[in-house]
């Protein structure tokens, strides 16, 4: 599922508004991620708290966003501009793969109740676009 200009401008655009939150956005969405999805605590079992609003779910979303803004920077190749994220969490951490789009699913969530005019059909589909794009270039090293 390639990602068209009119998607990618859409993106950029989308990001814009969403960069100033971003911080916040990360913490919600890595959050909601442990409550709804709880199996995917077991890779942060070292953290000595998984409750919303602990300093390691923040630090952590804060990373995760910052992933993303590296990504909508380097929208036209995710694989080379991903790349050292992709070895990480294959080689050292070895992150589930399924994780990307459980935690994809939960930004877009939290994009909708932080953003709900701004996220038209349209910005949905191109940002989810973007995200399963974001996935597979992070799931590129499994393979």
């Amino acid at each position: 599922m390639s990602l068209s200009d009119k998607d990618k401008n859409i993106v950029k655009a989308f990001w814009a508004k969403v960069a100033p939150n971003a911080d916040v956005i990360g913490h919600d969405a890595l959050s909601r991620m442990f409550a709804v999805y709880p199996q995917t605590k077991t890779y942060f079992s070292h953290w000595p708290d998984l409750s919303p609003g602990s300093a390691p779910v923040k630090n952590h979303g804060k990373k995760v966003m910052g992933g993303l803004a590296d990504a909508v920077a380097n929208i036209d190749d995710l694989f080379g501009g991903l790349l050292t994220l992709s070895e990480l969490h294959a080689f050292q951490l070895r992150v589930d793969p399924a994780n990307y789009k459980i935690l994809s699913h939960n930004i877009l969530v939290v994009l909708a109740i932080y953003y709900p005019d701004e996220l038209t059909p349209e910005v949905h589909l191109s940002f989810e676009k973007f995200l399963a794009n974001v996935a597979l270039a992070m799931s590129d090293k499994y393979r």
